[in-house]
């Protein structure tokens, strides 16, 4: 006898990327995460953290927060929700519209698995949508498949490719429910689909703190839709699902723009020159527009290189799956990690 629902015993749990033991020196390239440090300010916050604001419950809807993100974005503040980290936000879009066959959650694949584990749980039918050639997102099979949520990633991971904003419209108009854009790479892209939220009342555009504002250890991300699509989200997010001190560090490094963008624009920098020496060492590297490169070992022997790596103090991101095996995911980091990561390669 289980203890548990059918469909958790039936399902396999989210894998995160590994995380090296504390006191243990190693160059972490797996999990995506900013190799410079978070805001002056946001840290300032930090430590400016009263007792007082941790003895009382924090405010259920980060309005502070809130009212950041309404000025960077220029967005109203009523269009906003925010989340434990964007994946906490994924997972109430999951739960307030998705159910069983009737209301399924559809994506392009390969992407983000964390949608597949999320859908499971509910559960939800899921659709896979294989994406086509150059990562041509499949419109009509999208449409086709009738989700109650829709998930595209925009810049995708582990591709690193952004989807054409033509596109994203494309679809808005054509799905019967809702389109959820997953821009947790956008600080390092070209562009971004936040005014798909204005023009379609079933977008909502998903960010998060852990990438562009070096803030993955804080768990903090949000959505921006039309109220109308948030009133249902509300009424499933946890009461207080954002922590007094999130709150006040995420609003600081909201409002440190200058920084964050001067963060970004070291990755970007970096990402076109690890892109280049992998190339210079065979490898085939898939455009990117993340923090991050997909790249292919000329013999095709990832899972080799991974696990030497490893053995090198090296951590990278490999994917046992179709289409995926033959490659390795490497988080863009410091200059000087990169060229770490190269001279092991070339041993």
């Amino acid at each position: 006898m289980s203890y548990f629902r059918p469909a958790i015993d039936a399902m396999t749990g989210y894998v995160p990327g590994e995380q090296p033991k504390s006191g243990i020196k190693i160059i972490k390239l797996n999990t995506n995460e900013n190799p410079y440090p978070p805001s002056p300010k946001a840290i300032a916050a930090l430590q400016n953290i009263d007792g007082d604001s941790l003895r009382r419950y924090p405010d259920p809807f980060a309005h502070d927060f809130c009212q950041a993100v309404s000025e960077v974005l220029d967005v109203p503040k009523d269009w906003i929700i925010v989340g434990n980290g964007s994946d906490d936000v994924l997972n109430v879009l999951i739960r307030a519209c998705a159910e069983g066959c009737d209301r399924k959650v559809v994506y392009p694949m390969p992407t983000y698995v964390l949608y597949r584990t999320l859908s499971a749980m509910q559960p939800a039918e899921i659709v896979e949508v294989p994406y086509g050639e150059n990562f041509q997102l499949p419109i009509a099979e999208l449409v086709a498949a009738n989700g109650a949520v829709t998930f595209i990633a925009s810049p995708n991971s582990p591709s690193g490719h952004i989807v054409p904003l033509d596109d994203l419209r494309q679809l808005a108009q054509q799905v019967s429910g809702i389109l959820a854009i997953d821009e947790a790479y956008v600080d390092f892209a070209e562009y971004s689909a936040l005014q798909l939220v204005h023009e379609f009342e079933n977008v909502i555009v998903l960010r998060t703190l852990s990438k562009g504002y070096s803030l993955a250890g804080l768990r903090l991300g949000f959505g921006i839709a039309n109220p109308k699509l948030l009133s249902g989200l509300f009424k499933v997010k946890d009461s207080y699902n954002i922590d007094a001190i999130a709150i006040a560090m995420g609003t600081a490094a909201m409002r440190d723009q200058d920084y964050k963008n001067a963060s970004a624009e070291k990755v970007k920098r970096s990402r076109t020159k690890l892109s280049q020496d992998l190339k210079n060492l065979g490898f085939t590297v898939f455009e990117s527009h993340g923090n991050f490169v997909l790249a292919k070992p000329p013999k095709g022997n990832a899972e080799e290189l991974y696990l030497k790596l490893k053995e090198a103090g090296i951590l990278v991101r490999y994917f046992n799956q179709a289409g995926l095996a033959d490659k390795l995911r490497i988080t863009v980091g410091t200059d000087e990690e990169n060229l770490a990561l190269i001279d092991a390669l070339k041993n």
